[in-house]
């Protein structure tokens, strides 16, 4: 065994157990420890994680931990100025124009908003665990989850730990930390499938919307998985307003 020292910064300290948090603490480790074995030990997902410094250099995940070494380690979007010289990528960058999500079986309000600003977000309340996991790699989707456990996975390479409760919440805080607003496209997807929508014609729309509706709306749009049509009704109306809000509260 060696012994090294660790802090870690700010919200990151939510995952620590009580008497480790805001200070630097020391800590014994096996010889053939990494960093991210360490890290994740005493309770922080790597997915959490935006810089680790050893000793005042930035290091790496896989860096073996070494007697005396002093272990910082910063959350995402929280790295103070003048740390990220220098600093090594932990996981490939991803394309703020390209997200995909997926969520887990506890986000299914907070799936539905992502749907309603145009993020592609696979959603299944019966999705296990080892399933997330599997998709979010083989489609390069950022696992959204208020389970650790999940985001300790190694193959899961981007992920975002949802401390809020409540769906709208949920979504600002995802937004704050993707910087989603910038790239919101209201009414894009299939609330139910995810699917894209298509703007329906007449042959799409006879015999599927009430005949009132039809005489006072000209725009609809349709799903093609499960044929749902859409039109800019009060509803809309109110679900627009309220991406709207969230939208800008995270800009």
């Amino acid at each position: 065994m060696v012994k090294a020292r660790f802090h870690f910064h700010r919200e990151l300290n939510d995952f620590l157990a009580r008497s480790l948090r805001g200070h630097t603490f020391a800590c014994a480790c096996a010889k053939s420890s990494s960093t991210k074995h360490m890290i994740e030990a005493l309770g922080v997902p790597h997915t959490e994680v935006e810089l680790i410094v050893r000793n005042g250099m930035p290091t790496g995940f896989d860096t073996l931990i070494e007697a005396d070494d002093l272990i910082e380690v910063y959350p995402a979007r929280h790295v103070p100025e003048g740390k990220t010289s220098g600093a090594l990528l932990l996981r490939p960058p991803l394309d703020p124009a390209g997200l995909r999500f997926i969520a887990d079986a506890h986000l299914g309000g907070l799936a539905q908003l992502l749907r309603l600003a145009g993020f592609d977000t696979r959603y299944d309340n019966n999705f296990p665990d080892d399933e997330i996991e599997q998709l979010a790699h083989d489609e390069a989707r950022i696992v959204l989850t208020r389970d650790r456990e999940l985001l300790k996975r190694r193959t899961v390479l981007h992920g975002g730990y949802v401390r809020t409760l409540q769906p709208d919440d949920q979504f600002r805080e995802v937004s704050e930390r993707f910087d989603l607003a910038p790239h919101v496209r209201a009414f894009r997807l299939c609330l139910m499938c995810n699917a894209p929508l298509r703007p329906a014609g007449p042959g799409d729309i006879d015999g599927r919307v009430p005949e009132g509706v039809r005489e006072r709306h000209a725009r609809f749009v349709t799903c093609d998985v499960c044929h749902r049509v859409f039109w800019e009704g009060s509803h809309w109306r109110r679900m627009r307003a309220r991406i709207d809000a969230l939208a800008e509260a995270g800009r």
